[in-house]
């Protein structure tokens, strides 16, 4: 069955000149068929560079939505258009003007995790591989920094120099993996590193040997010593830390570490969304040319 269906997907793909890109979180089945897997980075600077006419996006809607902003002539095809980020709209435009009256010298530093509305009162876009880099080389004193106060918090931590300005988001994901979990955890494997994605807590981020976005947790995993990890990030990770490093064991932090969203996108609707063309992704021209300034600006930052 599943044979059959990568058949139809790789032949679909021909047919219809298309490329298929999937996030790190999605099931085992839809990495393994796809053309590029990778982070939220890595895959916004890959659908800036593709030549296929269509794009099905294996993940959550913000990250249709910037495939299509950075790629309006493209078709932009989502397998499940319910698939979505909670944390993606946990920020207000009021709160966003509110503060930029409040503070001057103010940048607005969104992470990539938001809706593309929420991108067009931002100044710069930002994911978790390359907001460190990209904060520190602003010129601005204040940094309001949306949706996700967690990793506003550890950015916080690291560039001192600046002001910042919290926003009340999270990653339920992220947030869901405590610290008490973890420590239990490492009670059962001693010798195992902790790799803490920076949506976490500060809490549990204390309790890692190494703090770092989704792909910066597999690299690390590859040029590590250790032979025993304990993962604190979503676990559809697991499947490229598995396939990449088959004499090393990792283990869960002890919470079930599922996002239910992106595990709605499934071989069968990757299928479907290239044979019937269902799913793309609409963004209007007037938010497209608003969203795509703080994502412009976050690639050449980023470089």
């Amino acid at each position: 069955m599943v044979g059959e269906i990568i058949e139809e997907i790789e032949k679909l793909k021909k047919e219809k000149d298309a490329v298929i890109l999937a996030h790190y979180y999605v099931a085992d089945w839809v990495q393994e068929i796809a053309d590029y897997v990778g982070d939220s980075y890595y895959l916004a600077k890959v659908a800036t560079e593709l030549k296929e006419s269509t794009i099905v996006f294996a993940g959550v809607s913000f990250m249709g939505e910037s495939a299509k902003i950075l790629n309006p002539e493209k078709t932009v095809l989502m397998p499940d258009m319910n698939a979505d980020c909670p944390m993606a709209h946990m920020a207000a435009v009021e709160r966003i003007e509110q503060v930029r009256k409040e503070y001057d010298d103010l940048a607005v530093v969104c992470y990539i995790n938001s809706t593309a509305e929420l991108k067009t009162h931002s100044d710069v876009c930002v994911t978790s591989s390359n907001a460190m880099k990209i904060v520190k080389s602003l010129p601005n004193k204040n940094i309001f920094f949306i949706p996700d106060e967690n990793l506003g918090r550890y950015i916080a931590s690291k560039v001192p120099d600046k002001n910042f300005i919290f926003n009340d988001g999270f990653c339920h994901v992220h947030k869901g993996i405590t610290a008490e979990q973890l420590k239990a955890v490492k009670e059962e494997h001693p010798d195992a590193e902790v790799l803490a994605h920076p949506e976490c807590t500060t809490a549990t981020l204390e309790l890692a040997d190494y703090i770092g976005s989704t792909a910066g947790i597999i690299d690390y995993a590859g040029k590590s010593d250790s032979k025993e990890f304990i993962i604190a990030t979503e676990l559809g990770v697991m499947y490229q830390l598995e396939t990449n490093n088959p004499g090393k064991k990792f283990y869960s932090a002890g919470s079930t570490q599922t996002c239910p969203n992106m595990k709605k996108v499934t071989l069968e609707k990757v299928r479907d969304c290239l044979r019937d063309n269902t799913g793309v992704v609409e963004v209007s021209d007037e938010k497209r040319a608003a969203a795509l300034k703080p994502l412009s600006r976050m690639l050449e930052l980023a470089k």
